[in-house]
């Protein structure tokens, strides 16, 4: 006989599921076995413990259809964050943010703040599992992507042994666009790392370990191909020569601090800790005014960040790379003007994604 399963108020901390104030017993149900469990719930849940219609909860396979967990008298109320907690209970190995929830073994994953009895499910309600694989913090993930080309572009600027020809080793480029291209390079990817530790706020907590591993692949191989050709001894200088460099460092630095303010001014958007999703305006910062015009700025300005340091290295690899970037940078930006579209009917209809008027 498996005994009534009353929902605490829980939240995860590294994986690890934390329960507030005292209380029952929860014997839940995995395969043939019974895992008992002591939860912790206050006063309210106490409360409206007579007048309140619970739900089932069972968890299956999505290949097998075979049953993994199942919850009995479950509080309308609890979400799907919760239900995870729980399922972590049973399986300690599945942390929560290794989890995805569905309502359909093709469908998309429930979000961890999605209510249980405002899914379209009746008092029993069936969700599939699946898992995620190992996770890595966001954190991590830009620290790791972010750090190792500000260390590979170093190398080839001051010509490590091995790296070309033995009589080159340790030695300069004559040319000044070499030495700011080096400067420009690393101070976007030191803003980078600065903006992951004390800026950005993640709407997401983790990101799958594979997908780490490719994005590394991504910036780190970049770096080196970049930094071998802008470093190397038969590197030609920029036609135009230095007035060609200064207007392309000018323009670098604006779209930097542009880039800089766009992440400050989406960061006080989530200063009281909320998740939810806001409309971005522009602010008394003049480099904030981009967003009368377009949903991502921060795009904008990094797009523009890299076709400068193309034009002040004139470089083929860099002008390849920008080309790629903007791409997948336009792909982001699309998927998250449509998103603020369809979120909110009061969204300026002036907005592009990415480019002014056009894009």
């Amino acid at each position: 006989m498996i005994e009534s399963v009353r929902f605490p108020d829980c939240w995860c901390v590294e994986g690890e599921c934390k329960l507030k104030e005292i209380s029952d017993t929860v014997i839940v149900r995995k395969g043939r076995e019974l895992l008992r469990f002591t939860l912790l719930w206050g006063e309210k849940h106490q409360k409206r413990m007579s007048r309140v219609t619970f739900f089932e909860v069972e968890i299956l396979d999505p290949k097998t259809k075979g049953q993994l967990c199942f919850l009995d008298k479950v509080e309308p109320h609890a979400t799907i964050g919760e239900i995870k907690c729980l399922f972590h209970k049973a399986y300690p190995q599945w942390y929560p943010s290794r989890q995805a929830l569905k309502l359909d073994p093709k469908g998309k994953a429930l979000k961890d703040d999605e209510i249980l009895q405002n899914l379209p499910v009746g008092t029993t309600a069936t969700l599939y599992f699946k898992d995620l694989g190992p996770q890595v913090g966001w954190t991590m993930v830009f620290l790791s992507e972010y750090a190792g080309p500000l260390f590979i572009y170093l190398l080839f600027y001051f010509r490590l042994p091995y790296i070309y020809h033995h009589k080159h080793a340790f030695t300069s480029s004559p040319y000044p666009a070499v030495t700011l291209a080096c400067v420009c390079h690393s101070i976007h990817y030191i803003k980078r790392l600065i903006e992951t530790i004390f800026v950005h706020r993640f709407s997401h907590g983790t990101m799958p370990l594979r997908n780490i591993v490719r994005n590394c692949l991504y910036y780190w191989g970049f770096s080196a191909w970049l930094a071998y050709y802008i470093n190397h001894p038969l590197y030609t200088p920029p036609y135009y020569g230095n007035k060609q460099v200064n207007y392309a460092l000018a323009m670098f630095v604006i779209c930097q601090a542009g880039n800089f303010s766009i992440h400050l001014a989406l960061n006080n958007l989530r200063s009281d800790g909320s998740k939810a999703r806001k409309i971005p305006y522009p602010t008394k910062n003049p480099f904030t005014w981009l967003f009368f015009f377009v949903s991502c700025p921060n795009y904008t300005y990094e797009a523009g960040a890299w076709f400068s340091f193309t034009i002040m290295t004139q470089c083929v690899p860099v002008g390849l790379f920008t080309l790629i970037s903007f791409i997948q940078m336009t792909i982001w930006a699309k998927g998250k003007h449509y998103t603020y579209i369809r979120e909110f009917k009061e969204y300026p209809d002036l907005r592009m994604p990415i480019i002014p008027f056009l894009l």
